[in-house]
């Protein structure tokens, strides 16, 4: 059995290689000089080792007040987002309406509409309305958004049983309560998991806040970094350090969400 596996586990260690690489070369490259960074042959090693690169990020460009705008903005966008999708999908699994399926299938076919195309609209509709501010407005894509609701309503449909909450609507609990005390605990392994994906959405966005955001002030990491990128100087050496300070909030998160995570994927693997 061993052998016959060893082709699939050689394949797997060179794509592990493969996506490994250059993220050690960005944490290499963050500790090199500029002129180091593209050096031939490429040395993983920094010889000689600096922390110029952070020190000049962290005091002469304003990466803490991106850092801060990104990660406010998707700490927000993702518990506003999770709680929606968990209420939407329950209220798709379990309860009957008029045009329920109508609704439904609107929603699940706006999966196949790109981004590009309701940028503009929801750009134009924020303005008109007063809600353009950059900390309201960043977050709206993200609150209720499709592939959320539709997938905390399968799970519920598949983990929830109709006679769990019968018995709690016979022992006289609201239905927010039911959604809250019962419905709310049993999803944490798919919540764990739709937050992760959230944060990751919200958190790493750049077409929208490039739309959005006028104000350098008021710039998200992506815009931050981009504008070190498009420097004069071509400033690899501090978008090499940024990068690898942007993934500690989700690296963060999914140490955090890991047993959800995990839970969320033997069920998955079970039920499938």
């Amino acid at each position: 059995m061993t052998r016959t596996r060893a082709p699939l586990y050689g394949a797997l260690v060179l794509l592990l290689l493969g996506f490994l690489a250059p993220l050690l070369w960005a944490l290499s490259g963050s500790f090199k000089p500029r002129g180091d960074i593209f050096g031939y042959p490429p040395e993983f090693v920094p010889d000689p080792f600096t922390l110029d690169n952070y020190r000049t990020l962290l005091t002469d460009q304003p990466f803490g007040r991106w850092f801060l705008m990104s990660t406010v903005v998707a700490v927000v966008a993702t518990t506003v987002s999770v709680f929606v999708c968990a209420l939407a999908g329950y209220g798709f699994a379990k309860f009957r309406f008029a045009g329920k399926r109508l609704l439904f299938d609107v929603m699940f076919s706006s999966l196949s509409i790109p981004f590009a195309v309701i940028l503009v609209p929801l750009f134009v509709v924020l303005v008109k309305t007063g809600l353009g501010s950059p900390w309201f407005a960043l977050i709206v894509p993200w609150v209720a958004p499709a592939f959320g609701i539709f997938m905390m309503q399968q799970y519920i449909v598949q983990s929830i049983p109709d006679s769990v909450l019968e018995a709690a609507r016979i022992d006289g609990a609201s239905e927010f309560g039911i959604f809250r005390t019962i419905v709310l605990p049993l999803l944490r392994p798919a919540l764990g998991a739709l937050a992760v994906w959230q944060f990751l959405q919200s958190y790493n966005s750049f077409l929208w806040p490039l739309v959005l955001v006028s104000d350098s002030s008021q710039y998200t990491l992506p815009l931050g970094l981009q504008t070190l990128f498009v420097s004069e100087q071509r400033q690899y050496d501090l978008v090499l350090a940024g990068a690898v300070l942007a993934v500690l909030p989700a690296v963060a998160l999914f140490v955090l969400l890991r047993k959800q995570l995990l839970e969320g994927l033997s069920t998955g693997a079970v039920k499938g």
